[in-house]
């Protein structure tokens, strides 16, 4: 049997971001019919990861390839998943375990961000608008600074009057800092693009934020990314990674 593919995502209490996973690997699976592709979450939505490696075991598989959609390697990547891959690894041990890198950064993603923004109409040669990079924000600031890179690219290679990074918590800007910004330097107008896998609570914040402060002008505001045939390829091309090591881990690289 090929070696399963398990996407392992955070989880959410919001019931739209587990949907957004499963049509994500959906995509997956109508690339790759050949793959045995899971949905796996590490918290708050089922099955759980353990749960979904014990039925891979069972279901007779001898390998399985996990794939964290993951946008950083912040404290989930790097603490979270490798215990419970490891855990998982003590306790099936025919079960040969391999643990793909995180999605990003890739420029798959970064594609994947402007292909949703530019459903909006935004366009890069608009001078007069400011966008605004929503990402999650975290207490690991190499995982912050990967988004404020994001937008730092997308200042250079566009038209528009500025592009800034902003986090829906836990790191500064937040959204109105950074449309107040985008302002100064000349924005009239302002949209938003999500470096957010699927929507949910936080994205609903960032919206809020994001028609209050910029209300008046009927602000562009992007879906997150998931539904973006970039990032399904982004999921194969991180498990046809991992399978090309020779070493078995249980960490994120």
């Amino acid at each position: 049997m090929r070696p399963a593919l398990i996407a392992v995502a955070h989880g959410s209490r919001d019931p739209r971001s587990a949907r957004t996973v499963h049509a994500l690997l959906d995509v997956v699976r109508a690339e790759r019919p050949d793959l045995d592709v899971r949905a796996a979450f590490l918290d708050l939505s089922a099955p759980r990861v353990g749960d979904v490696l014990s039925a891979v075991h069972a279901d007779g598989h001898r390998e399985a390839v996990i794939v964290p959609l993951l946008l950083g390697s912040a404290f989930h990547a790097k603490v979270d998943l490798p215990a419970v891959v490891a855990e998982a690894g003590a306790r099936l041990p025919g079960l040969r375990l391999r643990t793909a890198d995180v999605l990003g950064p890739d420029p798959l993603l970064e594609s994947a961000a402007l292909d949703r923004l530019a459903e909006t109409g935004a366009t890069t040669a608009d001078s007069e608008l400011g966008v605004v990079l929503a990402g999650v924000g975290s207490a690991h600031a190499p995982a912050n600074r990967l988004v404020a890179r994001v937008a730092e690219r997308w200042q250079q290679r566009t038209s528009w009057a500025g592009a800034v990074a902003a986090f829906a918590t836990a790191a500064e800007p937040d959204v109105p800092a950074a449309i107040s910004l985008l302002r100064e330097r000349g924005a009239r107008r302002i949209a938003v693009a999500f470096w957010f896998l699927a929507p949910g609570l936080l994205t609903d914040r960032v919206i809020d934020a994001v028609e209050t402060h910029a209300a008046g002008d009927s602000p562009l505001i992007a879906a997150p990314m998931a539904d973006s045939p970039a990032v399904a390829e982004l999921v194969l091309t991180r498990h046809a990674q991992a399978l090309d090591r020779d070493e078995d881990t249980t960490g994120v690289a």
